[in-house]
């Protein structure tokens, strides 16, 4: 693991080398010592501080940490008598809900890993996921069961086990029963008293989660996520925004999701490690999240570029108190500085950036506290992170400050490599001359002489809905499928809600014939909802290579043409 061995290089060739220390606010430290111990110590010592804190809010009903820890000793012995073994992956594929914090530290207790799986996922992406980590089982809502159940016999699943929204609500009605599975709430009524297994966990080596990712390639891999890179990440974020922290003080407004990395750490695991209120909002809907504002008052919301624009078109947003709030904090994509700008008249607060990405667990940088803010930039490194940007034709030269490059990262953080892929491994991770490993990003950035760093352009052809990734070779893949598709093409294009939307660009197979309509509901099938293109265009032919491959490129280039075009015309009927 590479950290800013501050004391060896000196302190004056360390902030020359790393101009952003200079700007870290005055409680931050540039050098820390992580935790080398399990997640799972991250419960036990909350619990054992403030057990009658409440851990969770949701649909009206508390659970403390006490009851949370004795929840996830209970699931793990069962789990344990299922057969679920150190070193064994284990799928929860659950919206946010009581359930999940629950799962994941009965799974960790174990020594077993957790598989984070998307609850949109149809049974196709299910089975990807489920056959590439080798799910022992899988843990969901019951009505999600069907989704896991029509893949179950072509993968490793020995147990699907469900629960329900409604056992954790205020109502707490029992979950049903459901043929080929089993009741999560049944398998701890049958433990009269928890016992589990002792197991020895190498933080540094051992995985705690695989977090699923296309990274540049469109090709699932599980990012290798070990105890030590999650635990180091929770205490660099903790540091970065506390001065002088407290257990049982706070509480977090959580709509992003768990399943997703930027959830499970920044929300579930540093929430748990600060022994916050987390109130749970399993569907993100404005009114249901206006309502939880005006209850809980919560002093952190972390939330997504698309949710700020919802609260920002919502008339009556500032009456729930959202401008009592005292952090706001975006990831996951791209923040435009005019929402920035909006949103902080509108609330009187500070809307922060970060970034981070699924193979960095996922924080890498974020915006001070009090320190001189860049709107635009993503912030400076957390504390023991390096980077640098280096040349985008061999990755092997640095470039000068404010020049453009590939973003690299070195620290704690970082992932321990892809699940069961050596060559996407060694393409991500590389070591320099000195030894030390570094995380290519793939994103185009540059730096300026403070040390602030800004994104460019994202990774060269993901597309991001709503926070989400969506891979265009994925896509392509099932337009592929259709009877009368030769040729897909897909591209993100700019959607003022969602970030971006994709699009297709469809050549048929001679004398075939289809619609555009046609073709959306045959990806429904396949995908996700937010995966489903929002426009197809059945064009002649696409733009290609000399050798043949489709220029996604030249698409998006003809896109932002047409939308100049557009634009141009608008303003001229404005302006008559």
């Amino acid at each position: 693991m590479t950290t800013v061995k501050v004391a060896e290089e000196g302190e004056k060739s360390v902030y020359a080398r790393r101009p952003w220390l200079n700007h870290y606010d005055y409680w931050v430290k540039p050098h820390m010592n992580y935790p080398r111990r399990p997640l799972h110590e991250i419960l036990r010592l909350t619990a054992a501080e403030v057990p009658d804190r409440p851990a969770t809010a949701f649909l009206g009903a508390h659970l403390t940490y006490g009851q949370i820890k004795e929840q996830a000793a209970r699931l793990g012995t069962a789990l344990a008598r299922l057969g679920v073994r150190q070193g064994d992956r284990v799928g929860i594929m659950l919206p946010n809900c009581p359930q999940y914090v629950v799962a994941t530290f009965a799974i960790l207790r174990l020594g077993a890993t957790v598989v984070n799986v998307n609850p949109l996922y149809t049974p196709r992406e299910v089975l990807v996921v489920a056959q590439d980590s080798g799910m022992k089982a899988m843990l969901t809502l019951d009505i999600l069961a069907p989704v896991t159940l029509a893949v179950r016999d072509k993968t490793g699943i020995e147990n699907v086990i469900i629960t329900s929204a409604a056992e954790y609500s205020i109502a707490a009605h029992a979950c049903p029963t459901i043929e080929g599975t089993l009741r999560m709430a049944d398998l701890m009524a049958g433990v009269d008293e928890p016992d589990l297994p002792r197991v020895e966990i190498n933080p540094d080596e051992d995985v705690a989660v695989l977090q699923y990712t296309g990274g540049t390639t469109g090709v699932p891999k599980g990012a290798m996520l070990t105890h030590y890179n999650i635990f180091a990440n929770v205490i660099q974020t903790e540091a970065w925004a506390h001065r002088a922290p407290r257990r049982g003080e706070d509480t977090y407004l959580l709509v992003i999701p768990y399943f997703h990395i930027y959830g499970f750490t920044v929300g579930m695991m540093a929430g748990t490690w600060m022994g916050v209120q987390q109130v749970l909002i399993p569907k993100y809907d404005v009114d249901a999240l206006l309502n939880a504002i005006r209850d809980y008052k919560p002093t952190y919301f972390p939330a997504v570029p698309t949710i700020y624009i919802s609260l920002l078109n919502h008339p009556k947003a500032k009456e729930y108190g959202i401008d009592k709030i005292r952090t706001f904090n975006s990831g996951s994509a791209p923040l435009p500085v005019e929402v920035i700008e909006r949103f902080e008249r509108v609330t009187g607060g500070t809307l922060n950036e970060g970034y981070g990405l699924s193979e960095a667990s996922p924080v890498t940088h974020s915006t001070a506290m009090l320190a001189r803010r860049k709107p635009g930039s993503i912030g400076l490194p957390l504390p023991d992170t390096d980077i640098k940007i280096v040349d985008l034709e061999n990755g092997t030269r640095e470039v000068a400050v404010g020049e453009e490059g590939e973003l690299c990262i070195a620290g704690p953080q970082v992932m321990k490599g892809y699940w069961n892929r050596e060559d996407e491994t060694n393409i991500a991770l590389r070591k320099d001359e000195a030894g030390r490993t570094w995380l290519y990003t793939g994103d185009v950035a540059r730096m300026d002489e403070d040390g602030y760093s800004y994104i460019v352009q994202r990774k060269k052809d993901m597309i991001i809905v709503s926070g989400f990734n969506v891979y265009p070779s994925e896509v392509e893949g099932i337009l592929y499928t259709h009877p009368s598709v030769m040729e897909a093409g897909v591209i993100g294009i700019p959607h003022a809600y969602r970030g971006e939307m994709v699009k297709a660009f469809v050549v048929l197979k001679q004398g075939a014939t289809t619609t555009p309509e046609e073709l959306i509901e045959h990806c429904k099938t396949g995908l996700a909802e937010f995966k489903v293109p929002c426009h197809v265009e059945i064009r002649e032919s696409l733009p290609k290579t000399a050798v043949g491959k489709i220029l996604h490129r030249v698409l998006r280039e003809e896109e932002q043409a047409k939308e100049e075009i557009n634009r141009d015309r608008q303003d001229k009927q404005d302006k008559e």
